[in-house]
């Protein structure tokens, strides 16, 4: 080995890390000038995957030996899943079998009566007879009639892609400050960045002078200590009753949210039915979720949770009333952890006080107030108790503006707004046009769960005239934009000051109220981000089963073709409707490497057709949820994909636009994840969750109006317009030489992009 290369060892797991931001995250700080032939061959490789390397990147590669610079590589082939099967049923399936369901009507009878009845065709391994003059078999990786594939094949096809996604060099400050985005984030973490902080918590020391940002985040932080023996330090992340609790729950569920077991247990009844039907299973799986529910303690676990309420800085009264929202969980966890046997020990005396009080039920219940306040019409006491509790506030802002007129609401509100995280009054704008809209009776909201429901509007709208629910929003409106306005008037930029804004990020969202579940392992992009469409061609991927042994799980592509007076859809019943082309239904998975799906759209046919939008979804068939593993996503190119004859296989990783992985704690059967606007030839990605087992239950109001929502949400690039116009920054129209420079790839660490826009604390 020569001595100018660093025997540096890649961190595959930060690698993936700094890969979901663009970045390769090299350590130290070793760079080198001159190509050796290892980096060549590393750049060859990344040209066919569609990455090309930054020239500070490259110099660092340069600097690595051949063994480091191999890990690099297989670290980006596993994200995309190269080594995993990719050969769909048809081969060549662009060009359609011409099958059609009076084949699978014969092929049935076939397998009913036999051969004895004078049915001949072959005997494929699956056992399966399928008749002559049926299926051309030849064009076939598997069986036609029940889906089992029997050929596999990995991704045979690179360097297809028009454009290259370009990858920065990270070092340890770089991951170190992503590290600290993530902790002090002021807004929920997505299903990416939760990942992420995992792992860089198990990878690097937590920062001294961080202040996390989320109690959620505080779970995730208390769980790696938990986990590894450092209590002691666990207990400075939690504040009150609620945060055990919800540390508990999570260490149990993994749910960062405190879902009732009623709402869990019914998800999984809801999920189970067609399961047992298909599978023939004894137990539903709700039935095994009651068992999954239920608490059981070790010693070890009881004397540290009784510890950590034991040394609670809070009063009685006060963890009472914390704990009362969630009492009939806190009395099963009571039980189950012996706190009352534990609250007998010597030193435990504030520990035995809380159950005794909490058990008597005496102490009193602040929402209790303001329910007994609200009722008796009581508009000044109602807000006088809200006043104490912002955050409750803010909440509540709107009904109470519809029970008690807007005037008072809205003078009452204003004076503890400078309280509340910049967040919450941001939300309450972005929703305030859907939400005070008469002309709307239905809009979408997003459950505890994780699903989509279309719901009715308040039925106090129909007091109030069209103009003064008009009025309500405008100063709903008015009034967010003057606490974003106070926001950044509380830093001052240099005279002189300029400031580059993408142009990219006036048609991203920002990121608030829109929680994420699927991890996106290629680039994050936010709820809302339009993807341009660089030629005629959009193919969808769906690839699931890596790891799991075989098994019949059929798993469905589809999409939803919307037109001005009817719905279309491209699925495993309907192969070639206009405009898409579907690969065939697999419906069970080969051992271990998984198998594919995939539709291609034509964009030209579908606009000449008069098609507005096409929704893109991937649904379980006849499992009870989303399997792990699951990776959905689109490819596109200004060049012609190729479509093998041989495999069928379609995926390109230099293609590959957009792609997510659905986590393991996912509980939805269906999932909306892109909608193209065909006029506009741009995708938009979506997460939508439904409950159905197929395409056909996709409610597309409720896909409208989250495309609604979106579209009226304030922008990435407005709120950085506003922030240039309170500080005196001077818009210009290129990066270079600017004071500030806000572009689409600094817009992907969404956690930073929050910190900025939405925290409180220092934005410069």
């Amino acid at each position: 080995m020569p001595s100018s290369l660093m025997n540096t060892k890649i961190n595959s797991e930060l690698l993936q890390v700094s890969l979901r931001q663009r970045a390769f995250y090299i350590p130290g700080d070793a760079s080198r000038q001159e190509t050796t032939p290892s980096t060549i061959y590393l750049c060859k490789q990344l040209l066919e995957l569609g990455y090309a390397m930054s020239e500070s990147l490259l110099h660092a590669v340069n600097a690595l030996t051949p063994t480091a610079q191999a890990e690099i590589v297989k670290t980006v082939n596993d994200v995309l899943g190269c080594d995993l099967n990719w050969a769909p049923l048809v081969k060549g399936w662009d060009t359609p079998t011409g099958e059609k369901r009076a084949d699978h009507l014969v092929t049935e009878l076939a397998n009913i009566y036999g051969e004895e009845a004078g049915f001949t065709g072959t005997r494929l391994p699956c056992g399966h007879l399928i008749p002559d003059g049926t299926f051309p078999l030849e064009r076939y990786n598997g069986c036609p009639f029940c889906g089992t594939p029997f050929e596999l094949a990995r991704s045979d096809y690179r360097g297809q892609g028009s454009k290259l996604r370009v990858v920065e060099l990270w070092r340890d400050a770089d991951i170190n400050r992503h590290f600290r985005d993530l902790l002090e984030s002021p807004v929920p973490l997505n299903g990416t960045q939760r990942e992420s902080l995992t792992i860089m918590l198990k990878q690097l020391p937590l920062p001294e002078d961080v202040t996390i940002g989320m109690k959620e985040t505080r779970m995730l932080i208390i769980d790696v200590f938990a986990t590894t023996g450092r209590e002691d330090a666990a207990q400075a992340f939690m504040s009150t009753p609620a945060d055990v609790l919800r540390f508990l729950w999570y260490e149990h569920t993994g749910c960062l949210q405190l879902l009732r077991p009623t709402t869990l247990v019914g998800v999984e009844w809801r999920l189970g039915v067609h399961h047992v039907a298909e599978c023939d299973e004894s137990e539903s799986r709700a039935i095994q979720c009651i068992a999954e529910l239920q608490l059981h303690y070790n010693r070890a676990w009881c004397r540290r949770v009784a510890k950590w309420l034991n040394e609670m800085p809070m009063s009685v009264a006060a963890m009472c009333e914390n704990m009362h929202p969630r009492r009939g969980m806190w009395v099963r966890f009571i039980r189950a952890l012996r706190l009352p046997e534990m609250a007998r020990r010597k030193g435990y005396d504030h520990l035995r006080d809380l159950l005794d009080t909490f058990y008597r039920q005496d102490y009193p219940v602040w929402q209790g107030k303001v329910d007994r306040a609200k009722v008796a019409m009581d508009c000044d006491a109602t807000l006088t108790l809200l006043q104490q509790r912002p955050g409750v506030f803010a909440r509540a802002l709107f009904a109470t503006m519809l029970w008690f007129g807007p005037d008072k609401p809205l003078a009452a509100f204003e004076k503890v707004l400078p309280k509340l995280p910049l967040r919450l009054a941001y939300t309450l704008g972005s929703v305030a046009e859907t939400y005070f809209d008469p002309q709307a009776p239905k809009r979408a909201v997003r459950v505890a769960t994780g699903a989509t429901k279309v719901i009715d509007n308040p039925g106090l709208l129909k007091l109030y005239s069209a103009a003064q629910l008009e009025d309500m929003q405008e100063r709903v409106v008015q009034l967010y934009r003057r606490a974003i306005e106070q926001h950044f008037a509380a830093t001052t930029a240099p005279a002189g000051a300029t400031i580059y804004i993408d142009p990219q990020l006036y048609q991203i969202p920002v990121a608030v109220g829109d929680r994420s579940s699927t991890i996106h392992d290629l680039t994050c992009a936010l709820q809302g981000t339009r993807f341009a469409i660089e030629g005629n061609a959009v193919r969808l991927f769906m690839q699931w089963g890596k790891g799991l042994p075989a098994q019949n799980f059929d798993m469905d592509l589809s999409c939803a073709i919307a037109y001005d007076n009817k719905v279309d859809v491209c699925s495993y019943y309907q192969l070639t409707p206009t405009g898409a082309k579907h690969s065939g239904d697999i419906r069970r998975i080969p051992d271990k490497v998984g198998t594919a799906e995939y539709i291609e759209l034509d964009i030209d046919t579908l606009r000449d057709a008069g098609a507005r939008y096409v929704v893109f979804t991937c649904n379980a068939y006849s499992a009870g949820a989303l399997v792990p593993n699951l990776v959905v996503g689109w490819m596109n190119s200004e060049y012609p994909m190729t479509v093998s004859d041989e495999t069928g296989v379609a995926y390109d990783p230099s293609t590959v636009q957009h792609q997510v992985r659905v986590p393991e704690d996912n509980l939805s059967k269906g999932l909306v994840f892109g909608a193209l606007d065909v006029a506009k030839r741009e995708i938009i990605w979506l997460e939508m969750p439904f409950t159905s087992q197929n395409v056909q239950g996709l409610d597309m109001n409720a896909v409208k109006s989250i495309l609604n929502r979106l579209e009226h949400k304030i922008k990435i690039g407005d709120m950085l317009a506003m922030k240039a116009q309170v500080q005196g920054l001077t818009p210009v129209d290129t990066p270079v030489g600017a004071t500030e420079v806000y572009t689409y790839q600094w817009a992907l660490d969404a956690a930073a992009v929050a910190r900025l826009l939405l925290s409180s604390q220092s934005i410069n």
